[in-house]
């Protein structure tokens, strides 16, 4: 049983995901908020890869990513990021999301290896629809990484079955038509869809963009089986540049789903 199934079936209330953007602002304090993240609350975390143009992403996670590659951040710095939190902690599991491009840059049959063999529990390629996932996804099944995939208030039934083809560990449910940190999701919008996608899937559907405050996880949560915070978290981090401070944050979101 992979990191995230396990998660899912241990847990008796909604996920908590959590995003942060690798080498943000430095490696030093982006690796001790990393570490910080499970005893705060988090049970998933995705860890972003830093990428120049990260076009699905609002101001802030952009803002973010241009922190991290000023200091240095790359691909290999962000895999030992992963080796660095396994020493510790082998149980949470850490998802990598960001764009295609970087991981054809490093290659991608070797960062799928490398990937796996530092940690990594799956993968969210924003950037890379079904159609042309293939082989890439081929690889990565071979390194028991999972494949998730993301859903739209515009995603069809029709489209469905598409997505969910070779999608594995949990679906994640963009739930606006909108970059991230944007506003909440319409919550009589989204549930009605939510609940035919689960008529066609037994996968766990987490719920991300714009949820920012404990008030806004409890009412997602009631929809999904997680919720995914983003923007807020690495807001913080631009604000505060301390664990500590994510740490508390992180444990009221996490109270919220209790």
């Amino acid at each position: 049983m992979s990191r995230i199934e396990a998660t899912f079936k241990a847990l008796n209330r909604p996920a908590l995901i959590t995003f942060i953007m690798a080498g943000d602002p430095d490696a030093k304090t982006s690796l001790d908020v990393l570490k910080a993240l499970p005893e705060a609350g988090a049970d998933i975390i995705e860890l972003g890869m830093p990428f120049t143009d990260p076009m699905a992403d609002g101001p802030t996670i952009q803002l973010a990513g241009q922190r991290a590659l000023k200091s240095g951040a790359n691909m290999k710095q962000t895999l030992q990021m992963v080796r660095d939190f396994r020493k510790g902690n082998n149980t949470t599991p850490i998802v990598l999301m960001g764009y295609f491009n970087p991981i054809l840059q490093y290659g991608v049959e070797k960062f799928m290896n490398d990937a796996s063999a530092a940690g990594v529990d799956g993968l969210i390629i924003v950037d890379l629809p079904p159609e042309e996932a293939g082989k890439a996804q081929e690889i990565a099944k071979t390194n028991n990484l999972d494949i998730i995939r993301l859903l739209t208030p515009t995603t069809t039934m029709g489209r469905l079955p598409k997505i969910l083809e070779g999608a594995s560990g949990f679906l994640y449910y963009v739930s606006i038509t909108g970059v991230t940190g944007a506003a909440q999701a319409d919550l009589n919008k989204i549930k009605p869809h939510i609940e035919q996608i689960k008529t066609h899937t037994d996968l766990p559907i987490a719920i991300g963009f714009g949820i920012k405050t404990p008030q806004d996880a409890a009412q997602m949560a009631a929809l999904g089986d997680a919720i995914v915070v983003g923007s807020s978290i690495v807001q913080t981090i631009a604000e505060k540049r301390d664990a500590s401070a994510v740490s508390e944050q992180v444990k009221a979101l996490s109270d919220a789903l209790s």
